[in-house]
């Protein structure tokens, strides 16, 4: 079963980010970024080299080689995406990084930004949870996390193994991840 692996989280003070914002850092947002296949990790060294903020879920997987030799890997969880925490005139900066090839839309041609809540959550409680990317579903019984590591997001229900899970999707990027979770954490939606 697969493990989260530590976040790829660089703040721009070279902090952890909980030293008090300033009136510049109050106007930053985060956007999703959508990079070539297969360069979400060179992308968060170029950013971290330009002293972007940048967050990079990763998942621990076990593969298997031709030769037989089994590995543990650190893979990007939502595969062709990263986070940034920026201000409206850094788009350009962003876009110059090598790898990225555009913001998530919203409106207007406007990039739409995350929710500074569900980027937390996300930050904060996937750490404590066995999660892994998972292909998106559109039908199935929705449901809300009420307590515990991700409390108020909403998702899915699936049954796997014998465990209940719970998918989990980031409307904006159109990418879902799964989580484990006990029937007592939940609450119907539906």
């Amino acid at each position: 079963m697969p493990e989260i692996a530590q976040h790829d989280i660089v703040h721009p003070s070279g902090g952890d980010g909980r030293d008090c914002p300033t009136e510049s850092q109050l106007a930053q947002k985060w956007f999703a970024v959508y990079t070539s296949p297969r360069h979400e990790k060179r992308v968060t060294q170029y950013l971290g080299l330009q002293e972007i903020e940048h967050y990079l879920p990763l998942y621990r997987a076990q593969r298997k080689w031709k030769n037989g030799l089994k590995v543990t890997l650190d893979l990007p969880l939502f595969p062709g995406y990263l986070f940034v925490h920026i201000g409206q005139s850094e788009r350009v900066r962003v876009l110059q990084v090598p790898g990225v090839l555009s913001f998530v839309g919203g409106v207007g041609g406007q990039p739409a930004s995350m929710p500074e809540a569900e980027i937390s959550a996300l930050r904060s409680g996937l750490p404590l949870r066995n999660a892994e990317p998972h292909p998106l579903l559109i039908v199935g019984q929705r449901a809300r996390i009420r307590s515990g590591a991700l409390a108020g997001m909403e998702g899915v229900v699936v049954r796997r193994k014998n465990s209940l899970r719970v998918v989990l999707t980031m409307e904006l990027i159109q990418r879902s991840v799964a989580v484990e979770v006990n029937e007592t954490e939940l609450e119907s939606l539906d």
